[in-house]
């Protein structure tokens, strides 16, 4: 699950920003344990895609695997205004679907699909939190391909995450990665800091606009340090950035209906390369 960039409203006194929490050794060390489960828990669930699995199945299978490794699931309960509490381990988005989808007994995968599956768990008062896209059986190589993007942005952004950078950087990276491939990122949605709670400073947006702009819309660039967590999770898309958010007031989609990616990893800055966390 993502944060959502809103701009500062003229009618309101800007509150202060949250400060970073800066998580020491041994906190890193229980998000790393927190980040073996949730990649469990996909293993799990992509060993268990195919035509006529339902989405409530692969919900099922994650809350299990992560409640026997001693974790709870993280996306159980979570509330957003205006809207019910989110009722499931994952969320699984189907094809034009961007993320957040509720997973549903009525909602089944069929040859030829793509699927967003993203899961968090708590463990130890810690959270870990990752997301893939996957292909359900045979699909066309202009979908191979949109997924191959997607997953390098992940990685290009990953890579951008080193001293002496800032998040401006890392946003950059996976603009100018979907970029190069003909693809638009989703420009409302961020990853985010993680730690002691799922959503925390700093956001990591897919893209980073023009000074001016980025001081309208509330952009903030922070200078990467070492025990910095976050996830980096971008949001590819084959045709047009605009989204819109379904009648269930959770699940976000593009509104051409263009196909869509989001992959995500949990890091940890070090003085040299990023730890990802959310590998087995």
């Amino acid at each position: 699950m993502r944060w959502i960039i809103t701009p500062p409203s003229p009618k309101q006194k800007q509150q202060p920003e949250q400060p970073i929490h800066i998580k020491t050794p041994d906190e890193i060390a229980v998000m790393r344990e927190a980040g073996r489960i949730v990649a469990k828990a996909h293993i799990a669930m992509r060993e268990a895609l195919r035509p006529g699995i339902s989405t409530a199945d692969l919900s099922r299978i994650a809350d299990t695997v992560i409640r026997d490794h001693g974790a709870v699931p993280t996306f159980i309960g979570v509330k957003k205004e205006k809207s019910p509490d989110f009722p499931a381990a994952i969320t699984a988005s189907i094809n034009h679907e961007l993320v957040h989808g509720i997973p549903s007994a009525s909602r089944i995968l069929k040859e030829g699909d793509i699927v967003s599956l993203d899961t968090a768990c708590t463990y130890n008062g810690l959270v870990g939190d990752a997301a893939y896209t996957y292909a359900i059986g045979d699909v066309p190589p202009s979908v191979r391909r949109l997924l191959e993007v997607g997953e390098g942005a992940l990685y290009a952004a990953i890579e951008a995450s080193v001293l002496p950078h800032e998040t401006r950087d890392v946003a950059l990276a996976t603009h100018r990665y979907a970029a190069r491939s003909g693809y638009s990122v989703a420009l409302e949605y961020t990853g985010h800091g993680v730690g002691k709670q799922m959503w925390e400073p700093p956001q990591i947006p897919n893209w980073w606009p023009s000074a001016s702009t980025a001081k309208k819309r509330g952009f903030v660039s922070h200078k990467l340090v070492v025990g910095m967590t976050y996830a980096i999770e971008p949001m590819v898309i084959a045709g047009k950035p605009d989204l819109q958010e379904l009648g269930d007031q959770w699940t976000v989609a593009t509104k051409d209906k263009s196909l869509c990616t989001h992959f995500e990893h949990t890091i940890a800055i070090t003085e040299g390369k990023p730890i990802i966390l959310t590998l087995p």
